[in-house]
């Protein structure tokens, strides 16, 4: 006997959730500009209905945020592209630490391309949903922490890159202290009442920055929830 909740599970692979669907999402990011296929190819392997409320899951694959609750949402695939994009430029990292695991989602994109994901989230009710979605899809190199963002995860350091999925008003020192020489941390950060998405690159005896452009982004928040 299959049971309903089987039936549903199995129902959301079909129609507005399925692979081709999925193909076309992937058709409009690389006319909007993202040119890495390794990205590209991630996008096509990881079902972004399964990261976002069964209601929406209709919505899945539209090129737009959409919310998952608690004030937080899931990344509009773009912005998920655009920085992946950004932190494989600088070839490809073993080891990435994401901050804000949200949804899951950027996670299991990373998860195609890094041998190792290493992932906090502040809301201890969306880190157990992730690691459920995780398990499910058998993720098996993703790693999870219960943590405030800000701190990073020091045990595990240094990361080839670091991705931040939420707005900083300023780059916390942790992360960077945290990053590999050569390594990448991208992130959105405030400057003069705008967002803008940097990267900073570590050198032997310094950082460098570079503005990839203005985004939106809920504020990155500091304690547990």
């Amino acid at each position: 006997m299959i049971h309903k909740s089987k039936l549903r599970s199995e129902n959301r692979g079909i129609g507005m959730t399925s692979q081709g669907t999925r193909d076309r999402l992937v058709q409009t990011l690389r006319k909007e500009g993202i040119k890495d296929e390794r990205v590209l190819k991630a996008i096509t392997q990881v079902p972004r209905h399964e990261f976002v409320d069964e209601a929406l899951s209709s919505r899945a694959y539209e090129n737009t945020a959409l919310p998952i609750g608690l004030s937080q949402t899931i990344s509009q695939p773009w912005i998920v592209a655009r920085m992946t994009e950004a932190l494989l430029d600088n070839g490809n990292p073993k080891k990435v630490l994401e901050v804000g695991t949200g949804s899951g989602y950027q996670a299991a994109v990373l998860s195609h391309l890094v041998p190792k994901v290493f992932t906090v989230e502040r809301i201890d009710e969306l880190l157990k949903l992730a690691r459920r979605r995780f398990h499910r899809l058998r993720l098996h190199n993703i790693y999870v922490r219960y943590a405030d963002g800000h701190l990073g995860w020091p045990s595990q350091a240094p990361f080839d890159g670091i991705m931040v999925t939420a707005a900083a008003q300023s780059v916390p020192r942790e992360l960077l202290e945290q990053l590999a020489v050569g390594g990448l941390l991208v992130l959105p950060l405030e400057k003069n009442g705008q967002q803008r998405l940097i990267s900073i690159r570590r050198t032997e005896d310094d950082f460098e920055e570079l503005d990839l452009g203005g985004v939106v982004f809920v504020p990155l928040l500091s304690g547990l929830a």
